[in-house]
């Protein structure tokens, strides 16, 4: 009895056993590409530590971080949920956080971060080591306060990139304790575009000069630099930890422009870069599995894969490939997307074909955190099984040949159309549509140079008209079939001709009419004519990202003068707009006189 005593009180005086951030880590990976297959499948901690009201308590750092983290609709976060998602097949979770909005005063010039706000994340980053899962951290939207870097004001400029250090520095030295399995990323998807949008909480002086996109990809390029040498310079762990690259709006198509640079980096094999995926958006993001474009054609599946292929140039040079988003979201009514199985499957084979890692955004959407599970079946299936275990001691090219091989099967078996109102689509006919987003980006139809009659939202029926030569044309919408019955206003919206610039060289488009619910509309200019893709002609009803003073050199009008040509001629502002429930185009179309 008096042995275990001494025993006992041996026991106690011990230290407790360690956390997850002193346990000793396994061996880590060789290099960044190898990094990414350990990773697995991930999903995303969304709509929790990035939830922000964007100062509407004014900066109230000292509350509980748990006002913020439950603000979106999400519940407390639990080593439950961590747990739960491991078993449902997820190896990974990205953890998207609000620092300077919810943790800091930046507003006020301060960007110390909240030791209350950094101590419930690491305790989330705890949960999830303690599951055996990896750990993305970065710093999410967060109120906008990126606008700082664009602004007219040298000041807030400096500012902004002293935050942006000071904040990486701070977190660096936070989680430097942890080993390779956490992995910080530099940013999300606010590296480009946003870097001179104006947020009233951050930036009261105004962005009268928008930066160009030269401007904007070198400004990316140095932020992301400064990222890698900060956390670098904290050393420890953190002079070899793996990092993650926010690509250019983590779009690939920008991020795969070779303005975009991968930073410079004095640990060898470390670096791995993100982008986002989304497509289509009338189908990922639609607000409603109804109002969703269909999705599931030969051409779908095909157009996903050519898609990601391109950020096989950075495996190439031995970046890893994270996918830092994706799926195809359900709708605020939580109904899954038609066919959502069929994509999520799809897009995993894809990564495995091409050695990429993804990270699914969801915010209690397919992961039902109540619930501790995927509720839908069919979608848990995809899941089940496609963990980095199920994969141990598999040859990565035997991995790659099963993706590729599945994905090949699914366009096998997939239809060429889904609807049978889509008129001839082959290289050498013209077809004539309006392609339509809505003002809520509710309602689409067919957006882009190539002529899609298969994206549409369901109940939309269009007319199309096949283009023989010179004469005049009518094409035309009709949402009334849809589940709102019509279209809140529009975010885009064109004539355009398939192939009219191959097929009828030089010819112009020259509205005559345009009626809205049967009612002819007075246009705000004269449409003109013009090609994006050289291929596609078109006239644009409303697109306001049209830059008119570079638009003028390659637009034509049907009698030669370019006075008062507009790419806005629709007047967002008409009472009809709110309700379209029919739109009807009729133009001539005839060579420029």
């Amino acid at each position: 009895m008096k042995i275990l005593t001494v025993l006992l009180a041996i026991l106690l005086l011990l230290p407790a056993a360690p956390c997850a951030a002193a346990a000793e880590a396994p061996e880590a990976p060789e290099n960044a590409v190898q990094m990414t297959r350990l990773m697995g499948n991930g999903i995303n901690l969304g709509n929790t530590m990035e939830a922000c009201n964007n100062g509407a308590k004014g900066g109230n750092v000292s509350s509980d971080p748990r006002f913020y983290e439950t603000y979106w609709g999400q519940p407390v976060t639990t080593p439950e949920m961590l747990r739960a998602m491991k078993e449902c097949g997820f190896d990974t979770v990205r953890i998207p956080v609000a620092w300077m909005t919810n943790a800091a005063h930046l507003n006020q010039g301060d960007y110390t971060i909240s030791e209350k706000y950094m101590d419930r994340v690491e305790e989330i980053v705890n949960y999830a080591l303690d599951a055996g899962m990896f750990v993305i951290i970065n710093d999410h939207w967060d109120g906008g306060w990126w606008g700082m870097f664009g602004s007219d004001t040298e000041a807030t400029r400096e500012l902004a990139m002293e935050a942006y250090t000071g904040m990486w520095k701070q977190l660096a030295e936070r989680f430097g304790k942890y080993d390779w399995r956490v992995i910080l990323e530099s940013a999300n998807e606010e590296l480009g575009s946003s870097l001179d949008q104006n947020s009233p909480l951050y930036c009261r002086d105004s962005i009268d000069h928008l930066l160009t996109d030269d401007e904007r990809y070198a400004l990316t390029n140095r932020i992301n630099q400064a990222f890698v040498d900060t956390v670098r310079a904290t050393g420890g762990n953190n002079a070899d930890r793996f990092l993650l690259i926010a690509g250019y709006n983590t779009d690939i198509d920008h991020t795969a422009n070779s303005r975009f640079r991968m930073p410079q980096d004095t640990a060898e094999g470390r670096l791995l870069v993100s982008v986002h995926y989304y497509g289509p958006w009338s189908y990922c993001g639609a607000s409603s599995a109804k109002g969703a474009t269909l999705w599931g054609k030969k051409k779908d599946f095909e157009e996903m894969y050519s898609t990601l292929s391109r950020m096989k140039q950075f495996t190439s040079a031995g970046y890893g490939v994270v996918i830092g988003e994706y799926g195809a979201l359900p709708g605020s009514d939580g109904v899954m997307k038609k066919n959502a199985p069929a994509y999520h499957e799809a897009f995993l084979n894809c990564c495995d074909a091409l050695d990429f890692t993804s990270c699914l955004w969801d915010c209690s959407g397919f992961f039902v955190r109540r619930q501790l599970k995927i509720v839908e079946e069919e979608m848990a299936a995809v899941y089940a099984g496609r963990n980095a275990a199920s994969e141990a001691g598999r040859d990565y090219s035997e991995i790659a040949a099963a993706g590729k091989a599945a994905l090949e099967a699914a366009v096998a078996a997939a239809p060429d159309s889904l609807v049978e109102n889509g008129l001839n689509t082959d290289a050498e006919s013209c077809v004539a549509w309006i392609m339509f987003s809505g003002g809520d980006w509710a309602m689409s139809y067919s957006v882009g140079d190539v002529y899609t009659p298969d994206s549409v939202t369901p109940g939309i029926v269009p007319t199309d008209v096949q283009i023989t030569g010179p004469g005049t044309y009518t094409v035309a919408l009709d949402f009334t079939g849809t589940e709102a019955g019509y279209a809140n206003n529009t975010a885009f919206s064109a004539v355009g001709i398939s192939n009219g610039e191959l097929n009828f060289p030089g010819y112009c488009i020259m509205i005559t009419e345009l009626k809205i619910n049967g009612e002819p509309v007075t246009l705000k200019g004269r449409n003109y004519t013009c090609s994006d893709d050289g291929k596609c002609t078109r006239t644009n009803l409303y697109n306001e990202w049209v830059d008119m003073k570079a638009a003028r050199s390659g637009a034509r009008v049907l009698f030669g003068d370019l006075t008062g040509i507009s790419a806005t001629l629709l007047d967002r502002g008409l009472p009809a707009m709110n309700r379209i429930k029919t739109l009807e185009v009729t133009f001539r179309y005839e060579p420029r006189k």
